[in-house]
Parts: structure tokens; C-alpha cells; sequence
């Protein structure tokens, strides 16, 4: 870290050891010996935050991948040239930190058995710190082996699951998912791509619009067997192979590249399908319910990278704020700064909360837990629609702390500025997402399971730091304009003010838990922790006149900006 002619530069900062809130959330919801196991990798992931891994992430940014279809002597070709750096980031995530392994099987880091969620989304918090385009596969290769396992056929599990969960580069076959049309971008129903019977075998034909990670080699694609009937009831899902098991190139093409605003080190492009042979996977006609279950995971993904990248943007902004002058004193210590300082950090405290959170239910819910499982189901489209729309402000206004040189793109500003905006349009964007919150509320009851999980938090919370009731009377409040709003189609309107309120509160109360939980270890940070949930009632959940001046100082409190 070096300050030159008053230009902070946070180089080599370790992004773990600079965020000790980090380290001690993680006792509260990993056991001890899987913390002990994962604290040294996350020391090093954070150590590579703000040097390896930045350098190779510029370095790929600056480089993007280029489609070639010919060989120079005219023979058919078609191959993706990725830029060494993002091979290199591709060995240290997928191969060093067995990143798209460690949910399916044991023997990452030497672990016996698979890892916690949490273990994964921790890492991945850190790595997109850096590079946020390299996360698509790594989530999509995850995603499509959870499917797979799931509901694919043992003999597709058993050809497939050892080389998508490798660790060896030469044998890895990493995942993506083929969705999109022309005709059919948030509304799936419309889809047009056709699976026919050929002589036994499923082949598929169409189009598809917004394919990332293209030249994947396995990717799970969603068609409409003929009459296979309409809309989502008539969709199946098929896994379809780049290579087929006799090493002949399968029957697509990648049409072009896109030219995207950010996440431009990954591929994303267009594929037709010619009679590309593909494997049924699970029922004929469940596709949709089965791709949803790939597409939940992808939204927790997004929103824990959006959470990654406001924490970024975090970290600059207090290294900033604490090592550069102006009207002789440090930014840090002028009071108008401190309240925008605050503000960043009360936004991307709540995103943290919110997806450690949800990977600790996900936990449960894969274990059996019905409950779970319909908490799980509405927490995933909250973070998809409120974490990911805060990450493109967050990172807007940490821009502006830096100046003029967060406009420059050998800093990390611009590039974090440009992903940011990807994670809420990838995967349904806000108002789609914002509807399927409501849609959970109305008819799968998943709101009220919510409320039960967030009264039982609040008990536990009440019964080590005393009375809570302002937190648990916000959250039921926010609850009852969501069910009002989910159960009356006039007032859709409101879906999107509704579903901020619950993720407010909802991350308000689970701040006031793991402040309860903090304060029974001893931890100096617990009370920090519910100062946290008092801002987000004060700030983001409380009526205000907008022209009065406060009757209180609303300054922030004083040690939260010490984090």
C-alpha cells in the first residue's frame, strides 16, 4: 500500500485480514473445525485480492476473448481464444481453489466431505473482488452439477459429474446454460428451440440468444419437444455436450461474441442449434421446475458477488477516506464524508448479511428441511432484486470518493462500476424478480414461512440482548405490505417498494441475531452489529419529512466507519 503525492493506492491489501467483521461472522455460522480449515484459504484469497489476482483481472478485461471458425487454410475451426491471464484466473479458481467442486464432493482443501455452501460463497465474496467474469462459469459449472445430480439420470451423473467437479485443467468440463431467445427473454413460456426424436435420440434446433461461456462443454438448454404442448408446461430440460462421446464436434455453432459493457474477460455470444444431440434430463415436461432450481442458484450467486463487489468498493472507499487530505484533514474525518462513507457501509453490510444468511438456510434446506426450503425460496429472488440494484449505486458513488482517477481504468472502480450492472438483468431483471417475491408470498406461502424463521431469530436475539421490539414491529409491517400487495393484482405497482421493505427489515433483524451470537462469544464487534440494524430502521425503514432538519444528530455512529 503506498501513498504517492497524496493518491492512495491500496495495493497489496489484504481484503480478508482488512475486513475483521469477515473472520467473525464466520464463527457464528461455520462449525469450528470447518472455520479452521477454511480460514487459511480465505487468508489467501485475500491476500491475492489486490495483487495477483487484480493484475490478471486488468490484464483479462483489457484483452477479451475473440471467436475464430476457420484454421488458416480455410478447414473448419471454431474455437474461443481466451487471454492467458483468464486462463490463469480459470486454474486459481476452478483448479487451486476448487471453487465449482467443493458443494459436490469431498477432498477440497483435504475436507472428508463436501463444504458448506458458505465455505464457497466466502471465497467467491473475496475472489470477484477482482474479477467478477470468471464468477458466471464458475457459478454456472456449480449450478448445472447441482441439476444434474439432482434430476439427471444416474448413467448422465456417472459420465459426467467427475470432470465437472476436476480440479486438474486438462480434465475439467465446466458448465453453462442456454436459455435466452429473441422471442423469449424473462417470458421462458415463449421459447421457440425444438427437441425432435431422431432414430432415439433427442436433437435440438434453434436459436439462442445470450449465451455466456459458450464454448462450455456441457450446457443445460431448455426446449419444447414437438407437441410437447405450449408455454412453460411443454419445456423440457436437455444437457448438451460440446464434444460427443465419439470426439466429433456436436451440431451448433457459435454465431458471434457480444460486446458487453462489463464481464468482459468471459465469453457470452450467440448458438444456433443444427441437430445438436442432447440427453434428456429428469421428466419430459418438468423442464422448467427443473431449470428453476439452476436459475435459483445462479440468483444467490449474483447476489453474492453483488455483495463482493460493494465490499470492494467499501474497502477502497474507507482507504481512501482514511489516507487522502483535503482542507487539511483526511477525507474521513469531514462530516458530510463520514455520512456518505456511512451510507456505502450500512448498503453492502446488508448485502453480506443477507447472502451468508441464505447460504446458512440453503445449508439446511438441502439437508430436508421443509421449512427451510420455503425460506430459502424467498430470500433467493429478495437478494437477486435489492442486493443486486444496490451494487450498481454503491459502486457509483465509491467511484466518486476516489475522483478523477476512479474514472481511470488502471484502477479497479471503473471495471467493478461496469459488472455491477450485470447482476440485476442476468437471471430475471428487477421488476421479473421483484414479481417472483410476490409470486412466493401468494402461492407457496413462502412469506409467512419467513416470518416464522425471523420471530424465532428474534427470540433468540430478545433473549441475550433484551427488547428488540422496534426491529421485529418493522419487519412485520414490511411483511403485511408484501402480502397485501402479492394478493391484490392492482396493486402490483407496489411489488417493488413492497419486496425493498422485507429485504430491509429482513436484513435489519438478522443483523440484531448475529449481534446476539457475537455478543455470547465475547466478540468486540457485536455491538457494532445492532448499531448496524439500528441504521437500517433509521435510514431505510422510518418515515422522515424530507424538508425538515432532524431533531437528533444523525450522524453515523462513531465506530461503524471502523470496520
Amino acid at each position: 500500500m503506498k501513498i504517492h503525492q497524496n493518491i492512495p493506492d491500496s495495493a497489496g491489501m489484504n481484503a480478508f485480514r482488512n475486513d475483521p467483521a469477515m473472520a467473525e461472522l464466520l464463527k457464528i455460522y461455520l462449525p469450528s473445525g470447518i472455520l479452521e480449515l477454511a480460514l487459511p484459504q480465505l487468508d489467501h484469497m485475500g491476500a491475492m485480492v489486490n495483487d495477483r489476482l487484480e493484475q490478471l483481472a486488468l490484464a483479462a478485461d483489457q484483452n477479451p476473448p475473440k471467436l475464430h471458425i476457420r484454421a488458416r487454410n480455410g478447414a473448419a475451426n471454431e474455437r474461443i481464444e481466451k487471454h492467458p491471464a483468464y486462463e490463469e484466473l480459470e486454474r486459481i479458481a476452478f483448479g487451486e481453489f476448487g471453487l465449482a467442486a467443493m458443494s459436490h464432493r469431498g477432498g477440497v482443501f483435504g475436507a472428508k466431505e463436501k463444504l458448506p455452501p458458505l465455505v464457497k460463497y466466502a471465497l467467491v465474496y473475496l475472489f470477484v473482488q477482482s474479477e467478477f467474469g470468471l464468477c458466471c462459469p464458475l457459478s454456472m459449472t456449480d449450478s448445472l452439477t447441482r441439476t444434474l445430480t439432482r434430476f439427471g439420470s444416474d448413467e448422465l451423473v456417472s459420465s459426467y459429474f467427475d470432470r465437472l467437479t476436476s480440479q486438474k485443467m486438462d480434465q475439467l468440463f465446466q458448465g453453462a446454460m442456454f436459455m435466452t431467445e429473441q422471442m423469449a427473454g424473462s417470458d421462458v413460456g415463449a421459447i421457440e428451440t425444438t427437441a425432435r426424436k431422431v432414430d432415439g435420440e433427442w436433437r435440438l434446433y434453434g436459436d439462442k440468444w445470450f449465451c455466456s461461456n459458450p464454448d462450455a462443454a456441457l450446457a443445460m438448454v431448455l426446449a419444447r419437444p414437438e407437441n410437447g404442448g405450449v408455454g412453460t408446461r411443454g419445456l423440457s430440460l436437455f444437457l448438451l455436450p460440446r464434444i460427443l462421446p465419439d470426439g466429433s464436434r456436436n451440431a451448433y455453432r457459435i454465431l458471434r461474441l457480444k460486446d458487453k459493457l462489463g464481464t468482459r474477460s468471459m465469453a457470452s455470444g450467440e448458438i444456433t442449434l443444427e441437430g445438436a444431440t442432447a440427453y434428456l434430463v429428469g421428466e419430459a415436461g418438468q423442464g422448467f421446475k427443473q431449470m428453476t432450481d439452476m436459475i435459483n442458484m445462479s440468483r444467490l450467486a449474483n447476489g453474492v458477488r453483488s455483495a463482493g463487489l460493494m465490499r470492494r468498493s467499501v474497502n477502497e472507499t474507507l482507504f481512501i477516506a482514511r489516507n487522502r487530505s483535503a482542507f487539511g484533514k483526511p477525507l474521513a474525518e469531514l462530516p458530510l464524508m463520514r455520512r456518505q462513507l456511512a451510507k456505502l457501509l450500512v448498503t453492502a453490510e446488508q448485502a453480506r448479511v443477507m447472502v451468508f444468511h441464505t447460504a446458512h438456510v440453503l445449508e439446511a434446506s438441502d439437508r430436508g428441511d421443509a421449512a427451510m426450503t420455503r425460506v430459502l425460496r424467498i430470500l433467493t429472488p429478495l437478494i437477486k432484486f435489492r442486493t443486486c440494484r444496490d451494487a450498481r449505486k454503491v459502486t457509483g458513488d465509491a467511484m466518486e470518493v476516489r475522483g478523477g482517477c476512479g474514472y481511470i481504468e488502471e484502477w479497479s472502480d471503473a471495471r467493478v462500476l461496469r459488472d455491477a450492472h450485470l447482476g440485476s438483468i442476468w437471471e430475471g431483471t428487477s421488476n421479473i424478480v421483484a414479481l417472483d417475491v410476490a409470486r412466493a408470498a401468494r402461492r407457496e406461502d413462502a412469506l409467512s414461512a419467513l416470518s416464522g424463521y425471523i420471530d424465532d431469530l428474534m427470540k433468540e436475539a430478545t433473549s441475550i440482548l433484551g427488547p428488540l421490539t422496534d426491529l421485529t414491529g418493522a419487519y412485520h409491517r414490511a411483511a403485511a405490505l408484501l402480502q397485501a400487495v402479492a394478493e391484490n393484482p392492482a396493486r402490483e405497482a407496489e411489488t417493488r417498494r413492497a419486496a425493498t421493505a422485507v429485504y430491509n427489515a429482513t436484513s435489519a433483524c438478522i443483523m440484531a441475531w448475529e449481534s446476539a451470537r457475537l455478543t455470547s462469544l465475547g466478540m468486540a464487534s457485536a455491538d457494532t452489529r445492532l448499531r448496524l440494524a439500528h441504521e437500517v430502521l433509521r435510514h431505510k425503514l422510518a418515515a422522515r419529512d424530507p424538508l425538515a432538519l432532524p431533531e437528533d444528530d444523525e450522524s453515523p455512529a462513531p465506530d461503524i466507519l471502523d470496520m
